[in-house]
């Protein structure tokens, strides 16, 4: 392809005519929304409980439930063994659907019946293991339920994104959060209040403990756990008496490199608060509270994960439903481009309001805070990087996006083997930043030749670029004038307000499309 024909194809935009093209970009801009939507109310109801647990309980405290979690992603990898993935390669068919929903749910059930019993068998050594104390070994108990619960919920959901009901899907997921946070503050701080006050205090002290301390956040997920499992019973129902083998191993064998790569992405995303507990200079209980005050900072940039996990459940099946659509590499770089636009917006929102945003963590976990940038900037990548290995996905090529994780993890371990005794969790959030450009850069390198994609590079690296100078430019303009905060958010705003108004003026035509 000459130089000409190439400035051309980067700059083509489907004519005002191909109604087919945006319709299909409008429509996987509405299932995003929706997504989006279910995504920030549920996180940011999350995020309500941050400022309860950090006020709550003290760094090492917090830092258990952090640890725990940060489990969540290795063992959902062994549990469902990526069966949601394979059952969109294979299940987008309407004539193959049963079959293959039937197929998947039998092995998931197998798989998480397996490794939770496991865990609740062995509750008491892996407590040990972690350094608890005996007593706290219910609540591995109830975190091998709540992996189980999840994992089954898991191939219904797909179902419902793969149908497109993204409405049915989003109100699943947030019954489930709303009854998680409900909970969480019935127990942290309605008991409690409750036996202050003289009320009720006969029926209170048989359901609330003082001393059960953060297992309440354990059981407030077992029952939300179990009541979105229960809202899934119609989908459930699909499910029918039988598991194809042939078509299991077919599955398998396709997801198998996919499990390779989510093993090794979770590493990339979970192993750093493991890795700072036993790395760091300190004791454990000390490790614990700089866990404790990564991890509160880490939710804080995970705010850009909510756009790409709206645009991922969107996306997936997306990009599997229209894989053979005539102009579906053009519609797959016209997707990367607006993804890039929303990351980079939200980018750029959290850190011109980070003096705010702080405030949804606790003051004593302030002290991470200048590591929020640098993770902002590494989701920013692990957004683009799920669009960039969609061909892997498509090609059957899945052994490459394993090798591709894989090295992402060995840039994880040894970045954090080597900074964490040295620079502390600010060597953790470097490592996660070069990890994801790598991954981002080689999953692009190796597309090229087996799934060619003509993304927009400089029009995309152009919004990045364009939020970062904001934002340093808001930072320095505010150590000159030394402002007050009201007026550096005022400040803040008009400069945001430029970034849409830049956005609008280069990408109007298309986002009036899109509208």
């Amino acid at each position: 392809m000459n130089g000409r024909r190439l400035k051309a194809t980067l700059r083509y935009s489907p004519p005002k005519g191909d109604a087919t093209h945006m319709s299909l970009l409008k429509k996987l801009a509405g299932e995003t929304a929706i997504y989006g939507l279910s995504s920030i109310v549920g996180r940011l109801l999350n995020y309500l409980l941050m400022p309860l647990y950090t006020r709550i309980f003290l760094q090492a405290e917090y830092g258990i439930v952090n640890e725990l979690y940060a489990y969540t992603g290795f063992l959902m990898v062994l549990y469902i063994f990526r069966m949601e993935t394979a059952f969109f390669r294979f299940g987008t068919p309407a004539e193959a659907r049963n079959e293959t929903f039937s197929t998947s749910f039998w092995s998931v059930l197998g798989s998480a019946g397996l490794f939770s019993l496991l865990i609740i068998c062995f509750a008491n050594p892996i407590t040990n293991w972690l350094e608890y104390v005996p007593e706290q070994s219910v609540f591995v108990t109830m975190f091998g339920l709540i992996l189980a619960f999840d994992t089954l919920a898991e191939i219904p959901l797909a179902r419902l994104r793969l149908e497109h009901r993204a409405k049915r899907f989003a109100l699943v997921r947030l019954t489930g959060i709303g009854l998680n946070i409900g909970f969480n503050l019935f127990f942290l701080l309605l008991c409690p209040w409750l036996l202050k006050q003289g009320i009720a205090t006969d029926f209170i002290e048989k359901i609330y403990n003082r001393e059960f301390g953060v297992g309440y956040i354990f059981l407030s997920n077992l029952i939300a756990s179990t009541t979105v499992l229960l809202l899934l019973i119609p989908e459930l129902r699909k499910v029918e008496w039988r598991f194809v083998p042939k078509l299991w191993k077919t599955m398998f064998f396709y997801a198998a490199p996919l499990i390779l790569a989510s093993m090794a992405g979770i590493v990339n995303e979970m192993l750093d608060r493991v890795l700072l507990k036993h790395l760091l200079p300190g004791d454990a209980k000390e490790n614990l509270a700089q866990v404790g005050v990564y991890s509160a900072s880490y939710k804080l940039a995970m705010l850009m994960s909510l756009v790409t996990q709206a645009f991922r459940y969107a996306a997936e099946p997306f990009f599997f439903a229209n894989a053979k659509h005539k102009d579906a590499k053009i519609l797959y770089a016209d997707v990367t481009k607006y993804f890039t636009i929303l990351g980079s917006a939200t980018l750029l929102g959290v850190l011109l309001y980070l003096d705010l945003l702080k405030h949804l963590i606790g003051p004593d976990f302030w002290g991470g805070l200048h590591v929020v940038p640098i993770l902002l900037f590494a989701n920013l990548f692990l957004g683009l990087y799920y669009n960039v290995s969609i061909w892997y996905k498509l090609t059957d090529h899945t052994k490459l996006g394993g090798w591709i994780a894989v090295g992402g993890a060995v840039i994880t371990i040894v970045l954090n083997i080597w900074w964490i005794p040295r620079i502390g969790y600010v060597g953790s959030a470097w490592a996660t930043l070069i990890c994801y450009a790598a991954m981002t850069t080689a999953c692009w390198w190796l597309g090229r030749k087996y799934y060619p994609v003509n993304y927009d590079w400089l029009r995309m690296g152009g919004y990045v670029v364009l939020a970062l100078v904001l934002y340093f430019g808001s930072d320095l303009l505010a150590q000159w004038a030394g402002y007050a905060l009201p007026v550096k958010l005022a400040v803040n705003t008009v400069l945001m307000l430029g970034f849409f108004g830049m956005v609008w003026k280069i990408e109007g035509k298309g986002l009036k499309a899109l509208g």
